[in-house]
C-alpha cells in the first residue's frame, strides 16, 4: 500500500530531478548522493568478489548525470537508474575486464560483499546466512538476485526488476523463482559447512576455499546424501521473509566519484546539467555534513559515511573495497608440527597446571590455562557449577563472527560465553597466533570445554593424519610452545568487562563467539560418544576463584593485542 510518507518521497524526488535536468546544482549534489546506496547495492551484490565494484558504480553515476537530461517522465527515474546499472555490469562482463578479487587484490585490501553485507548491517541467524549463500551463485544468477534482494527489502517494484533486465514480469518470475531455488540450496552448504561432518571435512580438503558452481554441486550431492548435513537442526525461515525491511549497505568511507567523464571533464560535460557539480558531490561524498561521534554510522546529504579518528582500532580491511591497506604482517614461516599438536589426541602432553592443593589455595587469576592431557573420551565431566548470570552484552550481537587478524568483541555483563573456533588448514596452515583478552574488569574464568572433541581429534576415517588440527595433505594448525589446545567450544564466565581480539598471523583461523547460558553449557559437556560425539566435554569450573583464567588474558589494552603474554597477571 502507498503510503503518505512515499507518496511525499516520490513528490520530492520529482521536484529534485526536474531542478536537475535544469541546472540545479543543488539538486544535482542532492540526487547523486541520494541514489548512490542504492546503485552501490545493486553493483556490490552483482559483482560479488571483484575488485571493480567502485568503477561499475562510478560509470553508471556519471552515465545517469551525462544523460539526465533524456529522461523525459522523473517518475521512472529508479527504474531508469537501474537499467543503466545492470547496462554496466553486463557491459563490464562481456568486455572481459572484471577480475577475481582473490586472483587480482592482495588479501587483506577488500572483502567480497557478502561479507561487507554481515558486517555492516550486523546480519546474524538466518539471515547472515542468506548474505553468505550469495558468493555461491553463478555470476547471471547473483545480477538478477541483486535486483531481487532489493524489491524484497521494499527498494525496487518487480516491475522495475524486469525493466532492467529486459524481460517481462511473467519471466521476471520464472527467472526469480529459479534463483530462490539454487539460493536455498547455497544456504543449505553456509549451514552444513558451519558445522561439518566428518565425511564432508574430508572432501572439502581437497577445495580451495573458492566458492564455483563445480564444489556447490558436490556440496549439495553430499547434503543430500547426509542425516547430519541436511539436518536443518531448526525451521529454515524462506529467504524474502528474512530480507524484508533490510537497509542498504552503507557506502564505504572515501568512496568518490571520479571527475572524469568518458574523456571530458564533468564540468565540461555538463550538458543537461550544470557545470560543476561533480566538486559539490566530491564533498559531499567526503565531508560529513554534521560532526558526530567517531565510529557512527551518518547520512550527508543521503549518503551514508562511515568515520573513525585516529585513536580508534583499526577497522577490518574489509570495510573500504577501494581503500589500500597497510602491507600486512607476514605469516611466520611454517614448521612442520610436532608429534604433539599433528597427530590425535591419544597421547597428549601431561598437564602443566598448578596442584589440586594450589589451587584452592591461589586468589582470583593464580590458575592459569596450561598444556593439559586429553580426558578419557568415554568419562563423562565432573558437575558444572552455576554461577550467577544476570546476562551478557555482546558489541558484536548475539553471534559475532571474527576471521580477520583485527576483529574483536567486548562481553559485558555476568555471564557465560561461547567461543567456537573454526580452523581452517585449507586456506592457509602454519603457526597459530592466539587470540587475546584483553581490558579486563572484574573476573574471567575458562569454565568448561565442549564441542564434542579435542580440535586435536582424530577426524576422518580414511586418513590416519587428519585431525581438526589439519592433515598431512593441507598441512596443520601448530599452536604456540606452552599454548593449551582448544576444544571446538570454549566456555568462559565473565563477571564484568574484557574485549576478545583475534590476532590471525600465521594458520588460518576464526572465531564465533555467542554470549550463552549454564544451561547450554551442560548440555554441551554432558553430550557423549553415545550421542555421536567424539568425546564427552571437560568442566574446568570449580565454582571458586581458583577456577583457572585463559591464557593471553590482561587488564591493560596493548595497541597490539598480539603482544599479550601467554601468561599474565590478572
Amino acid at each position: 500500500m502507498r503510503t503518505y510518507a512515499d507518496a511525499e518521497a516520490a513528490r520530492h524526488w520529482r521536484a529534485t530531478i526536474a531542478e536537475a535536468q535544469g541546472g540545479d546544482r543543488q539538486a544535482m549534489d542532492e540526487l547523486v548522493a541520494g541514489w548512490l546506496p542504492l546503485v552501490y547495492n545493486i553493483v556490490g551484490r552483482a559483482l560479488n568478489g571483484h575488485a571493480d565494484v567502485d568503477d561499475v558504480v562510478q560509470e553508471t553515476m556519471l552515465r545517469a548525470v551525462d544523460n539526465l537530461g533524456s529522461l523525459r517522465d522523473p517518475d521512472s527515474f529508479r527504474s531508469w537508474l537501474v537499467a543503466i546499472a545492470m547496462r554496466q555490469i553486463r557491459d563490464r562482463a562481456r568486455r572481459g575486464t572484471t577480475q577475481r578479487l582473490d586472483d587480482s587484490v592482495p588479501q587483506g585490501e577488500t572483502a567480497d560483499f557478502a561479507e561487507l553485507t554481515v558486517l555492516r548491517l550486523q546480519l546474524e541467524g538466518q539471515r547472515r546466512e542468506v548474505a553468505e549463500a550469495v558468493r555461491w551463485l553463478d555470476d547471471e544468477d547473483r545480477q538478477l538476485l541483486s535486483l531481487w534482494w532489493l524489491e524484497v527489502a521494499g527498494e525496487l517494484s518487480r516491475r522495475e526488476l524486469a525493466a532492467a533486465v529486459g524481460i517481462s514480469r511473467q519471466h521476471a518470475a520464472v527467472r526469480v523463482q529459479r534463483v530462490k531455488e539454487r539460493l536455498e540450496v547455497s544456504r543449505g552448504i553456509v549451514r552444513a559447512l558451519d558445522g561439518a561432518c566428518p565425511d564432508l571435512r574430508e572432501l572439502t580438503a581437497r577445495w580451495d576455499g573458492r566458492p564455483d558452481s563445480v564444489w556447490r554441486k558436490r556440496l549439495a550431492r553430499h547434503i543430500r546424501g547426509c542425516g547430519y548435513c541436511g539436518d536443518t537442526r531448526e525451521s529454515v525461515v524462506p529467504a524474502e521473509r528474512l530480507l524484508v525491511g533490510i537497509a542498504l549497505v552503507p557506502v564505504p568511507a572515501g568512496f568518490t566519484i571520479s571527475l572524469a567523464l568518458g574523456g571530458k571533464t564533468a564540468a565540461a560535460a555538463a550538458g543537461t546539467a550544470s557545470a560543476g557539480w561533480s566538486a559539490k558531490v566530491l564533498t559531499a561524498l567526503t565531508k560529513p555534513a554534521v560532526a558526530v561521534t567517531a565510529g557512527a554510522t551518518l547520512a550527508a546529504g543521503g549518503a551514508y559515511v562511515v568515520v573513525q579518528t585516529p585513536d580508534d582500532p583499526p577497522a577490518r580491511a574489509a570495510v573500504s573495497p577501494t581503500a589500500a591497506s597497510a602491507p600486512a604482517t607476514a605469516p611466520p614461516p611454517f614448521s612442520p608440527p610436532s608429534s604433539a599438536s599433528a597427530s590425535p589426541s591419544k597421547s597428549a602432553s601431561p598437564s602443566a597446571s598448578a596442584s589440586a592443593g594450589e589451587q584452592r589455595t591461589a586468589r582470583y587469576g593464580g590458575v592459569v590455562d596450561a598444556v593439559d592431557s586429553a580426558p578419557d573420551p568415554a568419562a563423562p565431566p565432573a558437575a558444572l557449577p552455576q554461577r550467577p548470570a544476570s546476562g551478557v552484552t555482546s558489541s558484536g550481537g548475539a553471534h559475532a563472527t571474527m576471521n580477520h587478524r583485527g576483529d574483536s568483541v567486548t562481553l559485558s555483563g555476568q555471564g557465560y560465553v561461547l567461543v567456537r573456533w573454526q580452523i581452517s588448514p585449507q586456506y592457509r596452515p602454519g603457526s597459530l597466533v592466539m587470540p587475546s583478552w584483553t581490558g579486563l574488569k572484574g573476573k574471567l574464568f575458562h569454565v568448561a570445554s565442549g564441542g564434542g572433541r579435542r580440535m586435536d581429534d582424530p577426524v576422518s576415517d580414511t586418513d590416519s593424519t587428519a585431525t581438526g588440527m589439519g592433515s598431512k595433505t593441507t598441512g596443520y594448525l601448530v599452536l604456540p610452545s606452552g599454548a593449551q589446545q582448544m576444544w571446538q567450544n570454549e566456555y568462559f564466565y565473565v563477571a564484568g568487562t574484557v574485549t576478545l581480539t583475534v590476532n590471525e598471523r600465521g594458520g588460518d583461523y576464526g572465531l564465533n563467539v555467542f554470549p550463552t547460558t549454564w544451561d547450554a553449557v551442560e548440555k554441551d559437556v554432558t553430550t557423549g560418544p553415545a550421542q555421536g560425539a567424539t568425546r564427552y566435554g571437560l568442566v574446568r569450573d570449580t565454582g571458586a576463584d581458583d577456577t583457572p583464567v585463559p591464557q593471553y588474558l590482561t587488564r591493560a589494552t596493548p595497541a597490539d593485542p598480539a603482544t599479550v603474554a601467554q601468561t599474565s597477571r590478572v
